[in-house]
């Protein structure tokens, strides 16, 4: 009996399923995915360095209104606090100069007060005794209260200056008559009537004075030493 060959290729499982497996890859490859980003027909893709970008569109009047709207109102609203910021300012400023005005005249004030109480006590001295005055006892009393309130003067720079005999000057002396010296030539300061008082190197009372109207003769011209 003679036998039949069966071809190979009909019978080998190994070839179907190699082929089957080629067609399978095809068609995985023929279903990936594509990149969204590289699609050119994808209307959400990025523009590509060529492309120029997209131009916004122009405000309406209505937005270019509510901007300004904006803008006024801060504008407003920041100067209205530099307004309210220098009107605080100027009441502090007020305040403390109004303190120290009133600090200065309280230490002046309370210094005087020490004057009056030493008046005081040596008024109630003599008051209280048998009726009789010692007057040696109130004339010392009366040159320590002088002393004392000098000194609370000088503590603020307060100092009399000389005008007898220096020549008369209208910014430090007031003058209120003239008198004839046999001394003083004319136009000099002859008599001090109330002392003139500096405060530093302000001028705080000018001097009381008679200006001298000599003595019927020129005065002798100042030597040129």
């Amino acid at each position: 009996m003679k036998r039949t060959k069966i071809p190979v290729n009909a019978t080998d499982g190994s070839n179907g399923a190699s082929t089957s497996a080629a067609g399978d890859g095809d068609a995985a490859s023929s279903e990936a995915p594509t990149n969204p980003a590289s699609d050119p027909a994808d209307p959400g893709s990025a523009p590509t360095a060529g492309e120029a970008a997209p131009e916004l569109p122009a405000a309406t009047p209505e937005e270019r209104l509510a901007a300004l709207t904006a803008e006024r109102d801060e504008m407003k609203d920041r100067m209205l606090r530099v307004a309210a910021e220098f009107e605080n300012w100027k009441k502090r400023a007020r305040k403390e100069q109004t303190d120290s005005v009133n600090e200065a005249r309280e230490r002046v004030l309370k210094d005087m007060l020490e004057v009056i109480d030493n008046l005081e006590r040596a008024v109630a001295m003599q008051s209280g005794g048998n009726g009789t005055v010692d007057g040696p006892a109130v004339l010392k009393g009366v040159d320590l209260v002088l002393r004392l309130f000098k000194q609370k003067l000088e503590r603020y720079e307060v100092r009399p200056f000389e005008a007898t005999g220096q020549p008369f000057d209208p910014r430090v002396h007031e003058a209120i008559s003239r008198v004839e010296h046999p001394e003083i030539p004319s136009g000099a300061v002859a008599v001090e009537l109330q002392k003139g008082y500096r405060v530093g190197d302000r001028l705080l009372r000018p001097a009381l004075v008679s200006v001298s109207a000599g003595n019927g003769k020129p005065a002798a011209p100042p030597s040129e030493g």
